[in-house]
């Protein structure tokens, strides 16, 4: 049976939840391997594991419980070691700097900000703020709806000043919440999100930022704000 693991956490943590049910049907009992000043939680893994929906919300059950009661580097989700030996190891290798980032990580969560753009509201601000754009739509519309290459010429450009605009957005929305974050990291590029960052918040300062994540709708309607937390920490376990 190998070792599935959780998170690492400080051996003096004080209310880590074992025996608490974990990954798996029926659900591994989460158990502890110690090395050191440090501690990892984790259970037996299933033969055959997959991303379910009931392991994904179990791997982050237990990571919730154990980082309501202390700092928890979290593993995301999949993490498998061949024995609890092989664990001990990698605690004992790294535990330096494991301790480290333990200490920059007490009381922060993890917030993830997904922003987009809202087709119709960017398309009105854009032929606003432009007005050579602006005085060809109005030709176009005023002949008909134009010719094709008048058409294609138009969508070109609007298509070129979207683009200009979503970079533009993107390092709004990252000067905006930086000043409320003591990191960020940004996150893997992807279609359709203009901008895909997270945050590291110190807890008590979470009502802060999602207030300050309001300003930013407020300010840019045009936007579409997606905000997933408070999480634990993956983006900042280094």
């Amino acid at each position: 049976m190998t070792t599935y693991v959780y998170g690492i956490a400080r051996r003096d943590h004080g209310r880590l939840p074992e025996r608490m049910g974990g990954i798996g049907d029926p659900p591994c009992p989460v158990r502890t391997v110690e090395q050191g000043d440090l501690v990892a939680l984790v259970s037996d893994a299933p033969q055959e594991l997959r991303p379910k929906r009931r392991d994904l919300l179990a791997h982050q059950n237990v990571l919730a419980e154990a980082g309501a009661g202390g700092p928890v580097l979290p593993m995301r989700f999949g993490g498998v070691s061949p024995d609890d030996d092989a664990v001990r190891a990698v605690l004992a290798e790294h535990e330096k700097r494991y301790l480290e980032r333990l200490e920059v990580l007490d009381g922060k969560v993890e917030y993830n900000v997904k922003a987009t753009h809202d087709e119709e509201a960017v398309l009105h601000q854009v032929l606003a703020e432009n007005a050579e754009l602006r005085a060809m739509s109005d030709a176009n519309r005023k002949a008909g709806g134009g010719t094709y290459e008048q058409k294609l010429r138009l969508g070109e450009r609007i298509a070129v000043a979207v683009q200009q605009r979503e970079a533009t957005d993107a390092v709004l929305v990252e000067r905006t919440l930086e000043s409320a974050c003591e990191e960020r990291s940004p996150g893997p590029r992807s279609t359709g999100w203009l901008a895909n960052i997270s945050f590291l918040v110190p807890r008590e300062h979470a009502a802060e930022f999602v207030a300050a994540v309001d300003t930013l709708r407020e300010r840019a309607p045009h936007l579409v704000l997606q905000v997933h937390g408070p999480l634990p920490p993956y983006s900042f376990t280094g």
